[in-house]
């Protein structure tokens, strides 16, 4: 099937000889005053064409305040003129997942206007002075700064979703966006110069897309979801204002606009409403930290009833109401996490300790053995094994498992106290000083193990290292 010579338009079928497709014989008939208006099809004019502000005033504010979050940054302090450290871009506003999804939304808008160094915000500003200006030409003021702001969104979200636990800033995202919507505008929009003047602009643009996105394939630190995010945003945005409102002038326009804004933003928001039990988790970890253990339970049990299958809401649980030493509570959240992560070493381990607590030796030995049959290189297991085999009084057991435990891991902490432990009720005095002595090598010094090193200290009749060891511990109680 042959194409129109002057647009590019498929012909119809059986169009013998014609070179020109009808609607440019209707439109060169309208240029000429020899047809009405109401025989022509719609027509998107295009940036070269447009009788409008060329002033590009939206690219230049978006430009304007990229630049100035970068110099209140380098003002601040932070080092942007080499690599700024992400604790400092997550003060400023940067995309990070854990934060984003635990209720600090306005990253995924934020996000877009920081930058991780010089030649990061130097390659995006050059991309959006060009790109920008095109796209705002084409569909005007509004239009482009709704486009802009929504794919920086969509890739922020792309990134959320892909990455959650890597750090994103940058105005790519939204400039990928741009270039997409400027991709579906020249695919789907009608232009009435031929088409070998679209198509020049348009390689040019593909080819800006897929260089970026290779490129981005091969450096480990670009965000390429954000960059397809943005770019799947653009060309839906595009594809819906080219097919449902070409005219910038129409009242469809503000229609298709508020079509787009409620689509992507509801998405969005849809999409972080279905993650909120992240924020109920991170809420309920932050009442942990400051000793809230009653507002952390009531969290946690939020998160269980909305995702019963999220075996991390039941493990977090039973940790809080350990901590407040409600065994038989705890139990039961630990009991259910684990029949949700059957293999999650952590839940066996805690419910051990919890049994132990209890005094049920038995069933702490069960679980810390059902350990051992997941990971037979288990410290945890090894280590529980020997707490259990202390409270049974088994101490020849209790080392070999501390033993073994602390082979896997010789920096374990607490390891080698417990050692020491089990040597002193051997009445193995200078093995309990030896291993007392290596968990503060190891660990640092603490009231307890020093109280323990005192105490065989004296059994061994040295009452002046002994004195020495009880004047540590007492001045770090003072403390």
């Amino acid at each position: 099937m042959a194409n129109c010579i002057q647009c590019g338009r498929k012909l119809p079928p059986l169009s013998f000889g014609k070179k020109i497709c009808s609607w440019c014989v209707q439109h060169d008939a309208a240029q000429r005053g020899e047809a009405s208006d109401d025989t022509l099809q719609r027509v998107e004019t295009p940036p070269w064409m447009r009788r409008q502000d060329t002033s590009a005033i939206v690219t230049r504010t978006l430009f304007g305040i990229n630049v100035a979050v970068f110099a209140a940054m380098l003002l601040a302090g932070v080092a942007m003129l080499s690599d700024p450290d992400g604790q400092d871009l997550i003060r400023w506003g940067a995309n990070y997942g854990p934060f984003t999804t635990a209720g600090q939304y306005w990253r995924l808008l934020t996000g877009v206007f920081v930058h991780g160094g010089l030649l990061h915000i130097a390659f995006n500003m050059w991309c959006l002075w060009d790109l920008g200006a095109l796209a705002e030409s084409l569909y005007g003021h509004v239009t482009f700064a709704v486009v802009y702001l929504l794919a920086g969104i969509g890739a922020s979200l792309a990134s959320v979703i892909w990455n959650p636990g890597v750090l994103s800033v940058g105005a790519s995202g939204a400039i990928f966006g741009i270039a997409g919507a400027l991709i579906a505008s020249f695919y789907l929009g009608e232009f009435s110069l031929p088409r070998a003047a679209v198509a020049a602009t348009l390689r040019s643009v593909v080819v800006f897309v897929g260089y970026n996105l290779v490129f981005g394939a091969m450096i480990s630190r670009v965000d390429n979801a954000a960059h397809v995010g943005g770019l799947l945003t653009g060309l839906f945005l595009g594809a819906l204002i080219a097919k449902g409102a070409p005219d910038g002038d129409s009242p469809r326009r503000w229609v298709v606009i508020a079509l787009a804004i409620a689509l992507i933003v509801g998405g969005t928001a849809w999409y972080l409403y279905s993650r909120d039990y992240i924020r109920h988790m991170q809420r309920g970890a932050g009442f942990l930290t400051v000793g809230k253990t009653d507002q952390a339970i009531a969290e946690f049990q939020t998160v269980a009833r909305h995702r019963p299958e999220y075996s991390p809401a039941y493990f977090a649980l039973g940790r809080a109401y350990a901590l407040k030493d409600e065994y038989a509570q705890a139990e039961q959240a630990f009991q259910r996490a684990i029949a949700l992560s059957p293999r999650a070493e952590n839940y066996y381990y805690n419910l051990g300790f919890v049994y132990l607590s209890e005094n049920k030796t038995t069933q702490a030995r069960e679980t810390f053995l059902q350990i051992l049959g997941i990971n037979q290189q288990s410290l945890r297991a090894h280590y529980g094994l020997g707490m259990t085999d202390m409270a049974e009084q088994k101490y020849p057991d209790a080392l070999k498992e501390f033993q073994a435990a602390a082979a896997l891991d010789p920096s374990l902490q607490g390891v080698y106290f417990q050692q020491g432990q089990a040597y002193a009720k051997l009445a193995r005095w200078d093995d309990a000083i030896a291993s007392f002595k290596k968990e503060v090598d190891t660990s640092g010094e603490d009231e307890e193990t020093l109280a323990a090193l005192a105490a065989a200290y004296d059994a061994k009749g040295m009452k002046a290292e002994a004195a020495a060891a009880r004047k540590k511990a007492a001045e770090l109680s003072a403390h």
